[in-house]
């Protein structure tokens, strides 16, 4: 993939609903929760967010939230939900897709433009950096922005991702493969 830039930081980027935080679901698809007190933190994550941001990763939340072009939730509502989810985790910083697929912008995953923009804005070094998601739609968007993809196992009622590089139970198992990746991607820099 061309354009990537071969000397930033390297970053984490996190699905929401799902990773972070557990997803309702209903008729087996994942629904975001409505309100901040909805919002419960999956086992394991706060931990996860620590010791990867001790690592000295980026921890970047990159999410689609489709509910705002649908107009069944609004700005504020999503705002205060990722706000929370910042402050609880430690999060670096928080990409939005509001659109829904009709919407064919680029930055509603699987398209790469959230990861792509978020890499340029915050000096990223996408060789290095990592994409965890629980849907299809976040290890297309990986493997499309060329990081590295991480599906943490889920039972909704669509079809699995594609070959991601690794797959896991949660967040905290992704901490040793993302460290050891990150830091030997770090010593072939230098």
């Amino acid at each position: 993939m061309t354009g990537r830039q071969a000397s930033g930081r390297p970053a984490v980027f996190l699905d929401r609903d799902g990773v972070l935080n557990a997803a309702r679901v209903r008729d087996g698809r994942p629904l975001p929760p409505a309100t901040v007190d909805q919002v419960v933190i999956i086992d394991g994550v706060r931990e996860a967010c620590r010791r990867l941001s001790d690592a000295g990763l980026l921890l970047v939340m990159v999410t689609n939230q489709p509910d705002i072009a649908r107009r069944t939730t609004d700005w504020a509502t999503v705002d205060a939900i990722n706000g929370h989810l910042a402050d609880e985790l430690g999060l670096d910083a928080v990409f939005v897709c509001p659109h829904d697929d009709d919407d064919a912008c680029n930055c509603r995953k699987p398209a790469p433009g959230l990861l792509v923009d978020a890499a340029a804005r915050l000096g990223v070094d996408r060789t290095t950096s990592v994409m965890v998601g629980d849907r299809w739609r976040d290890i297309e968007a990986g493997r499309r922005a060329g990081v590295t993809t991480v599906w943490v196992r889920s039972e909704y009622d669509e079809g699995a991702p594609v070959a991601p590089d690794h797959v896991v139970d949660g967040l905290l198992d992704v901490v040793p493969l993302v460290t050891s990746f990150a830091t030997a991607g770090e010593a072939s820099q230098r």
